[in-house]
């Protein structure tokens, strides 16, 4: 039977065009009806008549349209695809602009860190509208495939208010299996492995080619210098660590302490250009993109001929509920025992197999030590900004960037609360939970070079410890 899948975001051009094209080629889609919806409508207008362009001109059955009423195109859809940027550009400068101004250098800024915190406290709520939507007029059982990050925030924030089936999707995996493959001199398609973590900090626990482990390989090309080069941040969690994991230097110089918090870090760490760790990467870029497509239609010189599908999961997720053709992947789901030393309900990327009764993630078990302290660094904040997007609490903004292991090595508390009172007044027009809610400043207290503490009066079982500790204070002078 054909299905109706609606993309919700649409505009967004690389991942909307990217998505149709691997769908369109896989034959059990190809006589989907399609539905296109965003809020930036010549954007729209131009996705949806390049999509026809593309049945037009690979000769494929279909149907391609395009609605700014999110509720039309959800309206017995079997498939929800979701890849919004609530604020666009605009919204995500102040993401990038105000944290630089008070030290905080982020070199993508969409998934942790400020940055990151703010475009989930943007996106949480219009993801559970969006849920609300689907348990009110999709058809029974669809299921949700959710891009938009930040993805782990996002997916914790959903499972907390939803119980339509979804999954968060990310090609880290995929794209890192690439880079390992050649690394390791072994095809991609010969490497047995397991992985399992969080989004953007997912761990390799297992690399095997035909029984023989790559982990000692990799190890020994991790000590070039030419390979070093090429992933400092990366090469240096792995060489510290014991694991390869997903995220390149750009991303994961953001996620840990260590990388971006002073110049010395910045220069040993994140000194090569673009995503590999230069200052505001991705602002840069999407601003040199929203300049130029303001003035030229990006699909305008795009070939709309299909030739093969991308290592994005979206088709072949589809692909197996249509058919019962069973696909694994590594999905973006609520913490459910499927890794037992990361708290429950927090987001974790782990194996999970589709097919027509649905998604199944699966149990790993506990992660290495010290990979699951790695992830609750990051954990800690998903679930507080996760709370404060979903009740519109300015204080649990604040807690979750001083939270920030980035963040939290760079300012102080009074300076972070701040920074994060001057980033909620500037994005207000896309955080309508905060409405007539302010984060109250705390004042620093100024003490007199005269001033004395309050003698208070202590237990006397505790006032042998003073006694003591005064002592070898008089001593120690």
């Amino acid at each position: 039977m054909p299905k109706k899948i609606a993309m919700i975001g649409a505009g967004s051009v690389v991942f909307t065009k990217t998505l149709l094209s691997d769908m369109m080629a896989t034959p059990c889609l190809q006589d989907s009806e399609w539905v296109l919806m965003d809020l930036a409508e010549p954007k729209l207008r131009r996705m949806e008549t390049f999509a026809n362009r593309m049945l037009k001109e690979n000769r494929l059955p279909g149907k391609v349209w395009a609605t700014l009423d999110r509720r039309e195109a959800i309206r017995g859809a079997d498939f929800v695809i979701i890849t919004i940027q609530v604020g666009g550009f605009d919204a995500y400068a102040v993401d990038y602009e105000v944290p630089l101004k008070y030290g905080v250098d982020q070199c993508i800024g969409d998934s942790l860190g400020p940055g990151g915190v703010f475009r989930g406290l943007r996106t949480v709520p219009v993801l559970v509208d969006i849920a609300r939507d689907m348990k009110r007029y999709a058809h029974p059982g669809a299921v949700m495939l959710q891009y938009a990050n930040p993805m782990a925030g996002n997916c914790l924030a959903l499972g907390k208010v939803t119980d339509i089936p979804f999954v968060g999707l990310c090609h880290g995996v995929q794209t890192t299996l690439d880079l390992i493959a050649g690394y390791v001199g072994v095809p991609k398609e010969e490497i047995t492995y397991t992985c399992g973590g969080i989004n953007h900090m997912d761990w390799f626990l297992t690399l095997t080619h035909k029984g023989r482990d790559l982990y000692p390989i990799l190890r020994r090309v991790f000590e070039k210098p030419e390979y070093y080069k090429n992933e400092k941040v990366r090469g240096e969690v792995f060489r510290q660590f014991g694991y390869f994991m997903t995220e390149s230097t750009g991303h994961l110089s953001e996620y840990l302490p260590w990388f971006r918090k002073n110049q010395k870090a910045l220069d040993l760490y994140c000194d090569e250009p673009s995503f590999g760790g230069e200052s505001g990467a991705y602002y840069k870029y999407s601003k040199a993109l929203a300049k130029k497509y303001a003035k030229h239609d990006p699909l305008e010189y795009e070939d709309p001929v299909i030739r093969s599908r991308s290592v994005e999961y979206c088709s072949y997720i589809l692909e197996a509920i249509v058919t019962g053709k069973a696909f694994r992947l590594m999905g973006n789901v609520p913490n459910r025992g499927y890794i037992t030393n990361l708290p429950e309900g927090c987001c974790v990327e782990v194996p999970t197999f589709v097919d027509t009764t649905g998604l199944h993630p699966t149990r790993l078990g506990a992660l290495p030590s010290q990979l699951a302290a790695c992830c609750m660094t990051n954990v800690n904040v998903q679930i507080l900004a996760a709370e404060a997007g979903l009740a519109g609490d300015p204080e649990a903004v604040v807690h979750a960037v001083a939270l920030d292991p980035l963040t939290s090595a760079v300012l102080t508390l009074n300076e972070i609360r701040r920074m994060c009172s001057e980033m909620l007044e500037r994005e207000r027009p896309w955080l309508p939970q905060f409405k007539g809610r302010k984060i109250t400043p705390r004042p620093t207290i100024k003490i007199p070079k005269n001033c004395k503490p309050v003698a208070v009066p202590l237990d006397p079982a505790l006032a042998i410890n003073k006694r003591f500790g005064d002592l070898i204070s008089r001593k120690t002078d």
